[in-house]
């Protein structure tokens, strides 16, 4: 099992729902948890199924470098990006309004 936190930000109430069975809602739109690859792979299926078009990132403890892993869903400035093996976030440029 490993530390699991997942952050949400304009999804439907029925993934932050679902997301409740299984985690805790610490702050609105923060959950976390302590949960086996299983879980966490069936959670990232409902987080693709439901979250529209909101986006979420998730993140767990790993083995890796960093000690930790990440994941995505939906647009958002923060572009992950794989650097010579570890993964960092990148900022994407503002897009001007007409």
């Amino acid at each position: 099992m490993a530390m699991l936190v997942v952050v949400t930000e304009a999804v439907p109430p029925r993934l932050r729902g679902r997301l409740a069975v299984w985690l805790l809602e610490i702050r609105a739109g923060v959950y976390v948890g302590d949960v086996t690859k299983r879980v966490r792979e069936m959670i990232w299926e409902q987080v693709d199924a439901l979250a529209e078009e909101g986006n979420v990132a998730m993140a767990w403890a790993s083995n890796h470098e960093s000690g930790f892993e990440f994941q995505t869903y939906g647009e958002n400035r923060r572009e992950p990006v794989d650097h010579d093996g570890l993964r960092l976030v990148r900022f994407l440029p503002l897009q001007p309004t007409d």
